[in-house]
């Protein structure tokens, strides 16, 4: 069962991740063309689920199937129903401590988006509220689905990933 409780930040989230990261590392570093901290507990002073999410970009979608079998060594375990076109999605921990997504090069906007989304709430602390509030009322109406959570800041991110786009412009 994934956690539902949205916590203050945690200092030791960073290390959390780059631990995590030498592990990714260690098993399948080769088809590795960037490796990134993102989601919630990679933006300071940001209440959020205690779940670290790391993403890894690899050059296409024909390669992801020959990382599950070491990812797994890992503790990691592949979700088909929660992966898309656009990712494949991993999880560790029981409960869930970890989230891993494997985007590719030739699929999607996937891995643009995650980056530019983070970036941006690091850089805008008065969005950063603005999404903890929204995290918030998500949750209050409905705690006990993992998708609906998900899908419901779906068009909160969206948002915030077309004002991020424009900001580079």
């Amino acid at each position: 069962m994934e956690n539902k409780i949205l916590v203050p930040y945690s200092d030791q989230w960073p290390r959390m991740y780059q631990e995590e990261e030498e592990k990714i590392k260690k098993v399948i570093g080769e088809k590795i063309m960037d490796i990134q901290h993102i989601g919630s507990t990679s933006i300071p002073k940001t209440l959020s689920k205690p779940i670290i999410d790391t993403s890894v970009l690899i050059d296409s979608f024909k390669n992801v199937d020959s990382l599950i079998k070491p990812l797994e060594s890992l503790g990691y375990r592949y979700e088909p129903t929660m992966s898309s076109v656009e990712r494949h999605f991993f999880k560790k921990g029981s409960p869930t401590q970890y989230h891993l997504s494997i985007g590719y090069t030739d699929r999607g906007g996937y891995w643009k988006r995650q980056i530019l989304f983070r970036d941006y709430l690091r850089k805008h602390e008065e969005v950063r509220g603005e999404y903890e509030q929204f995290k918030l009322s998500i949750l209050r109406e409905d705690a006990t689905i993992d998708k609906s959570y998900t899908s419901n800041k779906n068009e909160f991110v969206d948002k915030i990933v077309e004002l991020a786009s424009k900001e580079l412009i």
